[in-house]
């Protein structure tokens, strides 16, 4: 059995054979790809459906799809997840980010956050000059900025702590 969060509200996904249940509910399934696998035609509970996959996040498992001009975010958990989630283990496997270094010397061109501030992964927490180019840094992690390690102006060197992460 599969667990999909579908924009945040849960179901219950089971599959047999060319039928599938949700939440107890079964029905005949048909699906289809079309055009590379990125369109798919679905026939569910004798309705039909065309809708395109616009994303994947491997590491979190999950897929965006559009329908009828809106985007859906679902989420998969397969039972080594359930499993991993019943047991306490479901982070785990996560490595733990504390710290953010240089991916390259250069000079710190500007700041974008502060000490205790929340961020989200992919947020920008500063830029970064090096060989004339900017490079904008951003957070790998969902988190709460501890420490600004460095400051504006300041010559860092490759692999040096810029931000550090509660």
């Amino acid at each position: 059995m599969l667990e999909a969060i579908v924009n945040g509200k849960t179901v219950q996904v089971d599959f047999s054979g060319n039928e599938v249940s949700v939440n107890g509910n079964t029905s005949v399934l048909d699906i289809l790809p079309i055009q590379d696998g990125k369109y798919f035609h679905l026939i569910y509970n004798q309705h039909s459906y065309m809708f395109e996959v616009l994303g994947f996040d491997k590491d979190t498992k999950t897929y965006r799809i559009g329908y009828d001009g809106r985007s859906y975010e679902i989420g998969i958990k397969d039972r080594f997840d359930q499993l991993l989630k019943s047991m306490g283990l479901d982070q785990a496997t996560k490595p733990k980010i504390n710290e953010v270094k240089a991916p390259m010397p250069g000079l710190v061109l500007s700041i974008k956050v502060s000490e205790n501030q929340e961020v989200k992964k992919g947020d920008p927490i500063l830029i970064l000059e090096a060989m004339k180019m900017e490079n904008v840094i951003k957070s790998p992690i969902d988190g709460v900025i501890k420490q600004v390690v460095v400051a504006e102006k300041q010559a860092v060197d490759k692999n040096q702590a810029l931000i550090t992460f509660i």
